[in-house]
Formats: structure tokens, C-alpha cells, sequence
């Protein structure tokens, strides 16, 4: 019996001591660090013609693409990442891009570009196409652009560096490894050493698990843990590149514009007729120039007596340029190279001509899927203008998101002056009765455009015109609305002749009047002295460059004695 008893003790002894030691292992198992390694080319998996690319201190979803021992980047990812100002012309296969003084070219498969029409050669390709996409050099990217990049290999990965400012670095204290995950049962990524700098990925997971997120200075990206590292610490990263300064031709009084519509040469006769009933003026903007097909040529009603009087009356003449004509595609035209400089060859030529002070742009056709090749025009039209001392002034619609593509913000940077035209709020093809400007249209105009331009670069165009809609309702309630431009004074004769005194609206800061007559409902929003001293004040108290009026000849006299108050 007693001989059971030991062995019953021996045997719970034994179990025990099993127990303990399975414990001891698995307890041993989980608290030794794992040693072994995932290899970097598993972890970067990347041919030996490709690259990953590492942004700053992410990993990016395309790869750079590595030929002739030069380092390429797709073209998408150049714009959106480090400048926009490169422009591929797909038709004819050129990259563009633009400085301030400077056109730059480089054709496809080239090892040179001009500057202007200077050649300069490189040792590598500048831009090459593969399976249908298009890459350019990133040493060319770089020479006008605002990054540092290093290429690391076994595997290739590039770490470029180009968002610049404070980040947070940490030291390794004693050796310790760089894991895959947050866990030491991880595989080992690298084997760090003491002094080995490396920078926080996502402070957020700082502390997380007791390891923390970071990277290598050779682009390596994992986990370490924070007893192994120092204490961490802020370092601003600066750049040294210079940003190309683009520089403006500036009037030291504020502009006092009226646009000038010229159908035919005999037009021109009448300026000065129509100069001498106005106060102020002294920018006039006659339409002369139409584009008139789709490979860039111009026809032109510009008269050399026409400047001179308009010099002599003290005012300067911005000769204006639009695309209304229905055979021009615009998105086909300016998608050409070729195309665009021949545009912008006959405008500057015709500027030279006739000693014009300014050309005005005022396409108001723009695809939104032309954007990049229309703000690409922009920019080479402005170096060209630059250097000829032609004040370049671009019209646009009031900002909305749907015609963002406008990239005024780019017009207030390369342009002289960017023209917002605070009218049509309701035009021609609307369906519903409105007035042209309201007051919050034009509070919004204003506002929208200081977002994204320089007031100094700012002219907001007034109408000198309003609209009489006509309402008809059908016998099944439907209503159509049909309108009619008028100038100030025949809008007033108009409600006077019917009978009508308008009365003041707050909510739009319009005179209002309305009549019924051959069974249709008319309505007029008046622009008059009172609506037009109101819109003067919201744009002189944002201190913009000045203002423009569409068109000289529509508007009342007395207009004037209010512009002078606030224009001077």
C-alpha cells in the first residue's frame, strides 16, 4: 500500500515536472526573439529593370522603371507628385515644359532639348514610352524640380525626398533587427547597429506593442522595438533648390478696363465717340482677333489709327483673342505643339505689329478634358509675352468645380492678370428667369478667386447689360423662358414703357420689375448707378487689381461718376 502511494507521488511528481517543463518551453518560446530573416528581395520584389519606389516614407504603388543605368518615372506620377508644369504631347510626342523666360522641348527617344531654340544635349534619354506608357528621366525631373532622390540596390529600391520640413528621427541604441511586423516572433528585415538614424513612419503607432514603425535611411520600412532606441527628436529637412521667380508686368494704379466688341473695320472709327462718355478708362480691349481654324490661325480687324488714338486719349489697348468661331476645336488645337506655337507666334506678332499693350485671352470654349493642354497655352504664351513686355490677361468664369480644370490658380501665377467675368449668372440659355449679377454672385466671385489668386492679379468684370426674360405658360403648365440682352438705359426704358417702376430687392441687390402683356410674364433684374455702386464696394474692399465692363456702349453715362468714386 505504502509502496503504491510513492509510486502514486513519483508518478504526480513526474507529471509535474512534465508540466513545468512544457511550460517552461512554451514560455521560453514565446519570449525569444525569432532570428530568422526575410530576404529584401522577397520583401522588394522587383526585376532588375524596375524599381520600388519609396516617397518620402511610403511605399508607392508604381515602380520606377531603370534603363541604361538611368532611373525613370512614369509620366502620370512626375505631374501629380513634383510638378505639374511638365506637359506630354501625345500627338506629336514632345515634352514641354515652361519657366518664366524659358520653353523647354524634348522629342521622344532624344538625347538634347531646346531652351527656346538653344540645343542642349544630355548622356541619357530624356523621355521613352513603354507598353503604352510614358516615362521621363527623373535627373531631368529633377533639374526643375524640388526633390533629392538615391537609388539603393539588392533589390533596386529609390527613396526620393521631397516633401520638406519637420519629421521625427530616432538613434538605435544597441543592436537590435528591423522586423516585418510589430512582434519579435517577426522575420528579421535588417540588422540595425548602434547610431544607425532611422525615421518614424506613422507616429500614431509610436509605443504600439512596444514597437514602433519606421524606416532606414536606405529605404528599408518595419518595426523596432523602442527599448533598443532612443529617446525621439524633431529635425527639419530643407531644401536648396530655388523655385524659378515669375515676375509680372504691374500697373501702379488700379485698371479700369471696357471691353470694345468690333464686328468690322468700320467699328474702330467709333472709339473715341464712345471713350469721351466714360471716366477712368485706361485699359480698352477691342475684339479683334478670332481664331478661325483648328491649326492656330487668326483672323485679325486690328487698326494701327485705332491705337494711336487710344494712346493718345491716355489708354492702353489689350488686344482681345476668343474661340467662338464653330469650326475651331479647341481641344484638337491646342493638343498640338506644333499648333500651339503657331497660335502664339501670329497673337505676339500681331501685338508687335500694331504696338499693342496686352493681349487678352478670352476662350470660353475649354473641354474640360483640353485643361492641361489650355493652361499649357497659358504658360508658353506668358514667356513669350514676358519677354515682348505684352501684358498677358487671361478671362475666365466665375470659379465653380466644374470649371476647375481653368486652373486659375496656375493663371495667377504665370499671367498678368486674371480676369473674372461676375456675370451671366443667369445668360442667354437659361431655363429659369434670374438676374445677370447678383450681389452674392459677385461676394462669391470674389471670395472663390482670393483662394486661389493674388488680388494684385485680380480684375473683376462688371456688366454693363442685363436681361428681359419672357415667361410663357404652356396649356400643361409647363413654362418656357426665352431672354433678351439689353443695355442699362434701354432695360429702364423698357419697364417705363410698360408702366412699371421697379422696386429695390435686397436679396439680389437689383432693381426689380415685372408686367404681363400677349400672355406672357416679363422680368427684368436692372443693372443701374444704385446695384453697380454695390458690387464696386465688395470688389474695392478685397483691394483686387482692378475692374472691366462688358461692353463699352451699354452702359449709362452717370455709371461713370460711380466707377471714378471707387476706380481711381
Amino acid at each position: 500500500m505504502k509502496r503504491q502511494a510513492k509510486q502514486a507521488v513519483i508518478g504526480t511528481t513526474i507529471a509535474l515536472l512534465i508540466i513545468i517543463i512544457a511550460v517552461g518551453a512554451a514560455l521560453i518560446s514565446k519570449f525569444t526573439p525569432s532570428k530568422k530573416s526575410m530576404e529584401l528581395t522577397d520583401y522588394y520584389q522587383v526585376s532588375e529593370e524596375e524599381a520600388f519606389v519609396i516617397m518620402q516614407d511610403s511605399i508607392y504603388e508604381k515602380k520606377a522603371l531603370i534603363e541604361d543605368s538611368t532611373i525613370y518615372l512614369d509620366y502620370d506620377t512626375v505631374t501629380a507628385m513634383f510638378n505639374k508644369r511638365f506637359y506630354w504631347d501625345a500627338k506629336e510626342n514632345v515634352l514641354s515644359y515652361t519657366t518664366p523666360s524659358e520653353i523647354i522641348r524634348a522629342e521622344l527617344g532624344g538625347n538634347s532639348y531646346l531652351v527656346n531654340k538653344s540645343k542642349k544635349e544630355t548622356s541619357y534619354t530624356i523621355v521613352k514610352v513603354k507598353n503604352s506608357t510614358v516615362y521621363i528621366a527623373i535627373e531631368f525631373v529633377k533639374e526643375f524640380s524640388d526633390l533629392e532622390y538615391e537609388l539603393y540596390k539588392e533589390p533596386n529600391r529609390l527613396v526620393i525626398q521631397y516633401d520638406w520640413g519637420d519629421y521625427l528621427f530616432t538613434t538605435v541604441k544597441k543592436t537590435t533587427q528591423l522586423r516585418y511586423e510589430d512582434s519579435i516572433k517577426s522575420d528579421i528585415l535588417v540588422e540595425l547597429v548602434p547610431g544607425q538614424v532611422l525615421t518614424y513612419v506613422d507616429t500614431s503607432e509610436v509605443a504600439k506593442n512596444n514597437f514602433s514603425k519606421v524606416m532606414t535611411e536606405d529605404g528599408v520600412i518595419g518595426y523596432v522595438r523602442n527599448k533598443h532606441v532612443a529617446e525621439s527628436y524633431y529635425e527639419t529637412l530643407i531644401s536648396d533648390f530655388e523655385a524659378p521667380e515669375y515676375t509680372h508686368i504691374s500697373k501702379d494704379k488700379k485698371i479700369n478696363l471696357v471691353w470694345h466688341q468690333v464686328t468690322n473695320r468700320d467699328a474702330n472709327n467709333n472709339l473715341l465717340n464712345l471713350l469721351e462718355k466714360t471716366k477712368g478708362v485706361n485699359v480698352v480691349s477691342p475684339t479683334w482677333f478670332k481664331i478661325t481654324d483648328n491649326e492656330g490661325n487668326i483672323s485679325s480687324l486690328a487698326d494701327t489709327s485705332y491705337v494711336d488714338r487710344a494712346h493718345n486719349y491716355g489708354v492702353e489697348v489689350w488686344g482681345l483673342v476668343d474661340d467662338f468661331s464653330t469650326e475651331v476645336d479647341m481641344g484638337e488645337l491646342l493638343s498640338y505643339t506644333s499648333k500651339r506655337e503657331k497660335l502664339m507666334n501670329e497673337l505676339v506678332a500681331e501685338a508687335i505689329k500694331y504696338n499693342l499693350d496686352g493681349i487678352n485671352i478670352d476662350f470660353e470654349k475649354i473641354p474640360s478634358a483640353a485643361g492641361l493642354s489650355y493652361i499649357q497655352f497659358i504658360r508658353e504664351l506668358s514667356v513669350k509675352c514676358r519677354s515682348n513686355g505684352i501684358v498677358l490677361s487671361v478671362d475666365n468664369y466665375v470659379p465653380t468645380s466644374y470649371s476647375a480644370y481653368y486652373d486659375r490658380e496656375e493663371q495667377g501665377i504665370v499671367a498678368d492678370y486674371v480676369i473674372i467675368m461676375a456675370y451671366d449668372e443667369h445668360h442667354g440659355g437659361s431655363d429659369v428667369s434670374g438676374p445677370v449679377s447678383s450681389l452674392s454672385f459677385v461676394e462669391g466671385a470674389v471670395k472663390n478667386t482670393l483662394a486661389m489668386v493674388p488680388k494684385e492679379r485680380i480684375i473683376m468684370a462688371l456688366p454693363f447689360y442685363t436681361r428681359q426674360w419672357k415667361e410663357v405658360t404652356e396649356k400643361d403648365g409647363a413654362v418656357t423662358v426665352t431672354s433678351e440682352a439689353f443695355g442699362m438705359s434701354s432695360a429702364e426704358r423698357v419697364l417705363k414703357e410698360n408702366g412699371v417702376e421697379a422696386a429695390w430687392d435686397e436679396n439680389v441687390g437689383l432693381y426689380y420689375g415685372e408686367y404681363k402683356k400677349d400672355n406672357a410674364l416679363y422680368r427684368i433684374w436692372l443693372e443701374e448707378e444704385d446695384s453697380f455702386e454695390e458690387k464696386l464696394k465688395v470688389v474695392t474692399q478685397a483691394d483686387v487689381a482692378g475692374i472691366a465692363g462688358w461692353k463699352l456702349g451699354l452702359e449709362k453715362e452717370n455709371i461713370w461718376n460711380i466707377i471714378v468714386k471707387y476706380i481711381n
